[in-house]
């Protein structure tokens, strides 16, 4: 007998309109991000730039609005100008041999290609506050001086126009290179903001929050350097990964219990600020990194300890299975109902460095279970989040208590008249039954599209190279969830499906959600 749950849906419960930003992703030179991932002259589908037109149109499919890049080391003037005059460099962050053959200007042409826009980051970190702004000049300023005009002399003659620029990347980690201080980076990053917004003050910053939550800094590094640059810039940063190492499923999947309470906690202690200086400007978020990452760590470590000064190796490039893809369904139902403060978020990366689009050297493009959540949420994501009120069957896991069974969110298109559920079912043994209240959406019928359909791993028949610790009991039922299931380039194992297991009777919408499966319903009124 399935668990039931249940949730209420009404179009005047609202959280906040969508920011499309909320939809980023992240290329980083690194790995094969860019060589050999969007950028392989030769390959039977490049365009005259050298750009794979295959790994274009997926990421046009994916709809990506924004897409961060240049954020480690970055030596801008190396990467414009004539190619054969750019020098090589020793890429420090990831020990690989940068040759700058795709820079600035080329990253330009692919956004465009792509219908996105540039999210830029300035180098804090071995450079400062003159070298922030002599880009910003190249970048965004029309003519008549040094920089501006060098960009016109590179054949550029129309400002990029960058919107949204990053003041730094991670600078309270060690790792990175002349990481800083809370107070040395409040105070260089506040003297940053303001220089460039005196040179353009059109343009929005982010200033970095904790590279990740388990900092022993956190939160107290927010709120000293808000305490700094608090009215000049515009959001602060979080970044946050997930894995699942101790191979516990159900903790797993728990894990957005801290993504969303990572999330309440830089909210706050911005608030908190917003309090402390008596103002009326009210700091939003970017979650600029986030993803699934571990798998490919022990890879990693050999090629950086004993294989450096590659040009772009093989780094990162982590293979998702199913159980992934439902934890980044749910990372995305998490920035969805903190819309109304999150309004960027990138996944990082998007091409073949922990991805979910992968290329193979002189091959086709494929897709990584992970894709499938992000074409969804990105496709029909677009509009006003709904505040949901659901009462939901809960377990509890070694981390966390009381994880709720389904978490969901609606999402409501006013102008198409469509309504889109996410829901994801997190129990490991048990079909939830979900009902939905959705009477305030009087004339709506459920839409049948294919691929807005539950998204679930194959079934395995018996004998099939299975891992020891599936879903299901192989003596009594022939078939089982195989919740490690990946995707290839052979065969496609995790796709979307169609499942005809929701109804619609007089305002109230029940629909049968699968043991750990990732769910799209869709509801409009002009069908």
């Amino acid at each position: 007998m399935s668990k039931k749950a249940k949730m209420i849906i009404d179009k005047e419960f609202k959280i906040s309109e969508i920011d499309k930003r909320i939809y980023g992703s992240f290329i980083e030179h690194l790995g094969r991000a860019v060589y050999g991932g969007i950028y392989e002259p030769g390959h039977y589908t490049s365009d005259e730039n050298g750009f794979r037109k295959d790994v274009i149109d997926l990421v046009k499919e994916l709809n990506v609005p924004i897409v961060r890049n240049f954020v480690s080391n970055f030596f801008w003037e190396d990467s414009v100008g004539p190619v054969e005059e750019r020098p090589r460099r020793l890429e420090l962050a990831w020990r690989s041999l940068e040759t700058n053959e795709i820079g600035l200007n080329e990253f330009s042409k692919w956004t465009n290609a792509i219908n996105s826009e540039i999210m830029m980051a300035v180098n804090l970190g071995t450079r400062g506050i003159a070298d922030a702004c002599n880009l910003l000049e190249y970048c965004n300023h029309e003519s008549g001086t040094k920089y501006s005009d060098l960009r016109i002399k590179h054949g550029v003659e129309k400002p990029h126009k960058i919107k949204t620029w990053c003041l730094g990347n991670e600078m309270d980690g060690p790792w990175q290179l002349g990481h800083k201080t809370m107070d040395e980076y409040g105070r260089l990053s506040v003297e940053t903001a303001r220089a460039m917004k005196t040179i353009d003050p059109s343009i929005e910053v982010v200033s970095c929050g904790r590279s990740y939550k388990d900092m022993p800094t956190f939160p107290e590094w927010e709120a000293t350097t808000l305490n700094y640059n608090y009215d000049e810039i515009d959001y602060v940063s979080l970044h946050q990964y997930y894995g699942n190492r101790a191979n516990d499923t159900a903790n797993f999947l728990a894990q957005t219990v801290d993504m969303d309470e990572f999330i309440k906690t830089v909210k706050y202690t911005c608030d908190y600020i917003k309090a402390k200086k008596r103002s009326k400007k009210t700091i939003n978020l970017s979650f600029d990194e986030w993803n699934v990452w571990f798998h490919s760590n022990a890879e990693y470590d050999d090629i950086m300890k004993n294989r450096p000064w590659q040009i772009g190796p093989a780094l990162l490039e982590d293979i998702y299975n199913f159980e992934d893809a439902l934890l980044v369904g749910l990372m995305l139902i998490t920035l969805l109902k903190h819309s109304d403060r999150v309004k960027i978020a990138c996944m990082a990366q998007l091409v073949n460095v922990i991805a979910p689009i992968m290329t193979e050297k002189n091959g086709p493009a494929w897709k990584q279970t992970i894709y499938y959540p992000y074409l969804h949420a990105s496709k029909y994501g677009r509009g006003i989040a709904l505040q949901s009120v659901i009462s939901s069957p809960k377990h509890d896991t070694i981390d966390f208590t009381d994880v709720n069974d389904v978490e969901s969110i609606a999402i409501y298109n006013e102008e198409k008249e469509e309504v889109t559920i996410f829901a994801v079912n997190r129990n490991l043994s048990d079909d939830i039954n979900l009902e939905c209240d959705v009477r305030s959406f009087d004339g709506y019928k459920i839409i049948d599209i294919k691929d807005a359909a539950i998204a679930n791993a194959e079934w395995a028949d018996m004998g099939y190279d299975l891992p020891p610790y599936l879903i299901g009991d192989s003596d009594i039922d022939p078939k089982f969830l195989n919740i490690q299931a990946v995707n290839s380039i052979v065969k496609e194992t995790v796709t979307p499906k169609l499942a005809n297991r929701s109804e619609l009777i007089d305002g109230i919408l029940t629909s049968q959600l699968s043991k750990v499966s990732w769910n799209v319903i869709r509801l409009g009124k002009n069908i």
